[in-house]
């Protein structure tokens, strides 16, 4: 079982930055591929971005390349998403989530997930 809480989210004009992060329970991090995904109201959860346990895989959506960045620090059992130069349609609640070992991009394949922090981007 794997418990995961995120925290950093807030208010920010649009071109600032904001880092989210997601602490997570339990002492085999290294062996979970954590992934970012965000949901609007009214709107489907997307994939935002992934990496593999290890850090050597990581992969993002075509939306959010070259603005926000993934890493993850398996000592202090925690994965972050950097986000900068943010839009107003960046605006939503993002969630972590964990899947054992593979690293994915949909939201199916995932089995846990954080309860989210909300992001909102003023224009």
């Amino acid at each position: 079982q794997v418990q995961l809480v995120e925290s950093g989210g807030g208010l920010v004009q649009a071109g600032g930055s904001l880092r989210l992060s997601c602490a997570a329970s339990g002492r085999t991090f290294s062996t979970y591929a954590m992934g970012w995904f965000r949901q609007a109201p009214g709107k489907e959860r997307d994939f935002v971005g992934s990496i593999s346990g290890s850090g050597e895989k990581i992969y993002y959506a075509d939306s959010v390349k070259g603005r926000f960045t993934i890493s993850r620090d398996n000592a202090k059992n925690t994965v972050y998403l950097q986000m900068n130069s943010l839009k107003p349609e960046d605006t939503a609640t993002y969630y972590c989530a964990a899947r054992f070992l593979t690293v994915g991009v949909s939201p199916d394949w995932y089995d846990y997930w954080g309860q989210g922090t909300q992001v909102t981007v003023s224009s």
